[in-house]
């Protein structure tokens, strides 16, 4: 089972553009990512700019219109992510309840959606895209 674990910085969904965090904070974090490397669970991380940097699409009566960040209603936004394989929710859980985040940020973990999960019409109007995800992933690690 694959689980993102989404990390939601309380106050980032103000933060400047080029805020960074500090680099003890990046070296315990650092820490963990290694013992989820080590323990063969890590597919993927990345920490996201802040959303001040970002932009967001909408799509009102159809049309897309594009805001860029900051944006007022934001309460919590993602800061950034892990992607694991466990064996269950639980031990997803449990790999989030070990990361080093400070008291003013939450972990959400999230189970992804396998094609399995979705009824057959859904898999058939869904045709490809495990091989989309394999070329993403190609693309992302250099290979392909």
């Amino acid at each position: 089972m694959r689980f993102m674990m989404l990390v939601i910085p309380k106050g980032y969904e103000k933060a400047a553009p080029g805020t960074v965090p500090d680099a003890e904070g990046v070296a315990a974090m650092m820490e963990y990512n290694a013992a989820l490397q080590k323990a063969g669970v890590l597919l993927a991380l990345d920490g996201l700019h802040p959303p001040s940097m970002g932009a967001r699409v909408s799509f009102p009566g159809g049309k897309p219109v594009v805001t860029d960040g900051p944006f007022a209603e934001a309460k919590e936004v993602v800061g950034g992510y892990w992607m694991i394989q466990v064996r269950s929710k639980d031990e997803a859980v449990e790999w989030a309840s070990r990361c080093p985040i400070t008291d003013d940020s939450i972990i959400e973990v999230r189970q992804v959606q396998e094609m399995e999960d979705f009824p057959p019409d859904v898999q058939e109007a869904a045709a490809g895209f495990v091989e989309m995800q394999a070329q993403a992933g190609q693309r992302r690690t250099g290979h392909g």
